[in-house]
């Protein structure tokens, strides 16, 4: 067995069980071995049956001396009651399970076993019992002091799947232990090791799975014992190295010196209704600064809801065109796409430039003025990417909130021009740890001022029954002028929910306001229905614009004055504040009303959070506090590895470290050459996600 062979083939599989390990991503010995536990149970202390407490959860040892299997009431006949009693020499317990009769052919009379669990006292009060207690068989020919993996020691407890129990899995590993741990091989350079004081790779997978004695508790199950902590530095370190080699690369690149006139940008801004704010400008100046150097740009934009990040990607987009280049922005979905187009054709409309707007859902898509360089500034979605998509001189590509898409078709459409400069602009306040993490290959500007024009959206969570007061704040700002969005969950009913959805929210609202005109949007309406809903939206004759989170992200209505979002405890905080950024974006108060159906405690955190803050930053902190990392961000649709053994909440300060070692190895030694195994080790975690390398 080595760490390669297929976890099929290792003692006690088979078909039917790899079937069940692959549920859990297990395919090979490796797999398995880094199949991490979710937490630990300390089962080192083995109680002497009379000296067990009620309430507690204790390990015991004994031998079968009676087995019963009957009805678990009269009632109820087919549900079976198994009974096991064991005894030490200082007394017996009762063990009990429900419905799981195949149990009884397990437990042979003085078979001697291992019990875990909660006790407690009988039903006569005149002994102990556990109920469902896990257990481990004890063979004649075992040692007293055998190494059990369930109980006398800190025993692992695996996330698994049905079919699967945490006997076999434990057992599993154990052999995969014996059988594959010599064949690991440590990539980590000997200097990092030495330096960082690690501990070794083998000791380290060996003692996540089953600790040596006296390991804290405490530090196995918040991820921080020396072992779990080498795990995840090696994670970060891979993941840094892979960040810093892209890096490295696009550096050596030669990208185009833009000469940028200022003709088309002066002109922008003389026109603008509006004067940019200091970070804007500042953001501005970093981006002309990186456009005119002989290097490919790859620069991050960060800014909240209604920062103005628009305007500065526009700016950025006519330096490219006026230096002789066609730009692209890639926006998510369509209506978002479409949403930039009309934002970009209005501001530039004074500048007599073409633009285009490409989406999978456009009927007349103009490729011929794109590959003949007639359109200077292309908006689309990932339609951009597509094959039959030619640019003739494409110099600067935008892309619009990059989590939405995958590394990859990052770089399928970097690959239509000859090195243009990237600009991505994300309106979700990462905090540092994650842009770090997510954006590690990207220079990093954050727009951190809003306009002065701008007042704080009054945020207040309500129940269903406070409906009326909601109603009542409508029909207030709809008679002042003002505009209304109403957000809910789903489309339409839907039998396996109980969730309010758009289309029967906008009927009830056209009756309940029948002077107001209420506009539907969402996903399924064809592109050109959702563009003339918002352009009526945005000219004001539509009052109320019912709609499905299809208006998270890009429409910028100022007139917009309330916000009611409905059954918002199935709303992600970061979502919520997305969308509550599309009102407060004019000079009059705005309110954004959360509407709580209940929902667990998680949820009402959310909303209380809503409630408290308008801070973005604060709001993401929080967001990733609540859902963890992977789910804050889909890491999984970013284009980036899965992280297993590291948090990058817990372990940001390994990341820092894992970040620094990594940038400095690869300014050595770019093609790491002279560290085969660790190179092996970058591509192994990496995966075909990216072309880390190139050779001339």
């Amino acid at each position: 067995m080595d760490i390669l062979s297929p976890i099929q083939y290792v003692k006690g599989v088979g078909p039917r069980r790899a079937s069940l390990l692959k549920k859990l991503g297990i395919d090979t010995v490796r797999d398995a071995l880094f199949y991490l536990p979710a937490r630990y149970e300390d089962r080192s202390s083995i109680k002497k049956i009379a000296a067990l407490s009620c309430g507690d959860v204790h390990t015991v040892t004994g031998k079968v001396v009676k087995t019963e299997l009957s009805p678990a009431s009269p009632r109820r006949p087919r549900l079976k009651l198994l009974s096991v009693v064991i005894a030490d020499e200082s007394g017996v317990l009762a063990a009990k399970w429900f419905n799981q009769s195949y149990l009884a052919k397990i437990f042979k009379p003085s078979q001697r076993v291992i019990f875990y669990g909660a006790v407690k006292a009988n039903y006569w009060g005149s002994g102990f019992e556990m109920m469902n207690p896990e257990f481990e068989l004890i063979d004649d020919d075992d040692d007293e002091d055998a190494d059990y993996l369930s109980a006398g020691r800190i025993v692992p407890v695996y996330g698994l799947t049905e079919g699967l129990s945490q006997r076999q899995l434990r057992s599993l590993i154990h052999s995969c232990l014996k059988g594959a741990l010599a064949s690991i091989s440590d990539p980590m350079p000997e200097d990092i090791i030495t330096r960082l004081g690690l501990p070794g790779m083998k000791e380290s997978v060996e003692a996540a799975h089953f600790p040596p004695s006296g390991t804290s508790i405490i530090a196995l199950n918040s991820g921080t014992s020396p072992a779990h902590q080498r795990l995840a530095f090696d994670e970060l370190f891979t993941l840094q190295l892979g960040l810093a080699a892209i890096k490295n690369k696009d550096t050596a690149e030669k990208g185009i010196p833009f000469a940028m006139t200022g003709e088309l940008t002066s002109k922008l801004k003389e026109k603008l209704p509006f004067k940019l704010t200091g970070a804007q400008q500042r953001v501005i100046s970093e981006i002309m600064e990186n456009m005119s150097a002989p290097r490919p740009m790859n620069r991050l934009v960060q800014g909240d809801v209604g920062s103005g990040k628009t305007v500065v990607a526009l700016l950025a987009m006519l330096g490219a065109v006026e230096s002789g280049y066609q730009s692209a922005l890639m926006a998510p979905t369509e209506i978002l796409a479409e949403q930039h187009y009309l934002n970009i054709s209005g501001m530039a409309d004074c500048l007599g430039l073409k633009i285009s707007l490409l989406t999978g859902g456009k009927k007349d898509k103009d490729y011929e003025s794109i590959a003949s360089g007639e359109a200077d500034i292309i908006v689309g979605t990932h339609a951009l990417i597509q094959e039959s998509v030619e640019f003739k001189k494409l110099g600067l590509i935008v892309i619009d909130e990059q989590h939405r898409f995958g590394v990859m078709q990052r770089a399928v459409l970097r690959r239509k021009g000859v090195n243009p400069d990237t600009l991505i602009m994300t309106a979700t306040p990462i905090p540092r740890t994650l842009a770090l993490t997510l954006y590690g290959d990207l220079d990093y500007s954050v727009i951190d001022e809003l306009p002065p024009n701008r007042t704080p959206v009054s945020t207040k969570v309500v129940r269903e029954n406070q409906k009326e007061s909601v109603y009542d704040l409508i029909k207030k700002e709809t008679a002042s002028g003002r505009q209304v969005y109403v957000v809910y969950p789903l489309i339409e009913e839907s039998e396996k929910s109980n969730l309010k959805d758009a289309i029967t929210g906008a009927d009830a609202l056209q009756k309940k306001f029948p002077d107001l005109r209420t506009g539907l949007i969402h996903g399924r309406l064809p592109s050109a229905e959702r563009e003339t809903i918002m352009r009526d939206f945005k000219n004001g004759t539509i009052n109320i614009l019912v709609s499905t989170t299809v208006i998270e992200v890009g429409v910028d209505v100022p007139n917009a004055t309330l916000m009611l979002i409905v059954h918002a405890e199935r709303f992600g905080l970061s979502q919520l504040h997305q969308l509550r950024g599309r009102v407060g974006r004019g000079a009059a108060r705005s309110h954004c009303m959360l509407m709580n159906y209940g929902g667990s405690a998680d949820s009402r955190k959310r909303l209380d959070i809503m409630a408290k803050t308008n801070d973005g930053f604060r709001i993401a902190e929080e967001d990733l506090n609540i859902r963890g990392p992977g789910e804050f961000f889909g890491t999984r649709q970013s284009g980036l590895p899965d992280l297993k053994a590291a948090n990058l909440l817990r372990d940001y300060r390994l990341l820092d470290i894992a970040r620094k070692e990594a940038f400095e190895l690869v300014a050595k030694d770019p093609c790491l050459s002279g560290h085969s195994k660790l190179r092996n080790a970058l591509e192994d975690f990496w995966g075909r996600k990216l072309e880390l390398f190139k050779t001339a």
